[in-house]
């Protein structure tokens, strides 16, 4: 099952990173799909950082970066994917 959690607002592509304003909650650990035109990629998330601080979780209201393993655009949407 998958829950919307936010969108992309931005994508770093030199390092990788995308910029991401939540409307939900986001753990390192949790399974993320992001989605869009031309973007459609399921990955763990390793890692959080809210204003280049490591956080283990962020929630609604929170702009947060995170490493990602494809290229995302901006208004892709995140997905949380859990089991339920």
């Amino acid at each position: 099952m998958e829950k919307q959690i936010g969108r992309i607002t931005h994508y770093f592509a030199k390092i990788n990173v995308a910029a991401i304003e939540l409307s939900g909650e986001l753990r390192v650990g949790d399974t993320i799909h992001i989605k869009g035109h031309t973007s459609d990629w399921t990955q763990d998330v390793a890692s959080i950082q809210i204003e280049h601080d490591q956080v283990e979780q962020a929630g609604p209201g929170d702009e947060v970066g995170i490493k990602v393993e494809g290229h995302a655009r901006e208004h892709d949407i995140v997905y949380k994917v859990t089991d339920d």
